[in-house]
């Protein structure tokens, strides 16, 4: 993997108060809107990698999403609805009218909740390390367990639930990004934590936002995703007709294979830009 020490993320950081709430978000580069939405223990910072190399040509919004990295919380369940309706007002305030959307896991559920209420909005969303479908009965008691595991020891659950979203071969290869990335999960207030894995299990399934739109629409996988598995996520992409690239590594592909993922994401912007 190559180290861009030269193209660290430090691009200003920008505010929006919706609903008396501060939501955070960078700003970079000119020309095609490209919004990037982290995922669960994230912060747009997981971007800073990509970012740089994206806004080269294109315009690029990371947005942190409720209860996490700078933005605060809003009330204690924040549906995937919520969710959009803060991204979306930071796209109105910008006056900015259409996007290519990257999603990552949770980023990836508010993404398809944002491309339901606004389909004329999207040229093209990218699930990356995502699903169009609610959780089973199995996940949504999984996210009761930690949510009560959290109250007791939030640093001990984060700490276990992001370090298992990696391959074996992963952790060791890696571990200086991860430790890294870690540090960040560990800055989610008990709040945060709690209100998003509150609003995902009750999130509901999408798979129709997928079927019914003609945007360009892509999977990013991870071979070894312990999450999601990859062979049902080349199945729910066969049946939206989207396009699929998977990807060694497990549920963190900015870590895992950041320069294959690269060349991947600005390939599917420029499909997205002929929608």
């Amino acid at each position: 993997m190559i180290r861009r020490k030269d193209t660290y993320f430090c691009t200003m950081e920008k505010w929006l108060l919706f609903k008396n709430t501060k939501i955070s978000y960078t700003d970079s580069g000119k020309g095609a809107v490209v919004v990037l939405l982290h995922g669960f223990l994230e912060n747009k910072h997981m971007w800073k990698e990509i970012i740089p190399v994206i806004s080269r040509n294109k315009r690029v919004l990371a947005i942190d999403l409720l209860g996490h990295g700078h933005t605060e919380c809003l009330g204690y369940i924040h549906p995937m609805e919520l969710m959009a309706e803060a991204v979306a007002a930071v796209l109105k305030s910008l006056r900015i009218r259409k996007i290519t959307l990257i999603g990552h896991s949770m980023g990836g559920y508010v993404s398809l909740a944002l491309s339901e209420k606004n389909p004329e909005m999207i040229r093209g969303l990218c699930l990356l390390n995502s699903t169009s479908t609610s959780d089973d009965t199995s996940r949504k008691k999984l996210r009761e367990r930690a949510n009560k595991m959290a109250q007791i020891n939030l640093s001990n659950i984060v700490r276990m639930s992001f370090i298992n979203l990696f391959s074996e071969k992963s952790k060791e290869v890696f571990n200086p990004e991860i430790q890294l990335a870690l540090s960040e999960a560990l800055q989610t207030s008990l709040h945060g934590y709690s209100a998003c894995q509150e609003g995902m299990k009750i999130r509901p399934n999408r798979l129709s936002v997928l079927k019914n739109n003609h945007f360009k629409k892509l999977f990013i996988l991870g071979e070894k995703d312990p999450v999601l598995l990859v062979n049902k996520g080349i199945k729910e992409a066969e049946e939206t007709q989207s396009k699929t690239v998977i990807l060694s590594g497990g549920h963190m592909s900015h870590i895992e294979n950041s320069d294959k993922l690269i060349k991947v994401l600005n390939t599917f912007i420029r499909r997205s830009l002929s929608y």
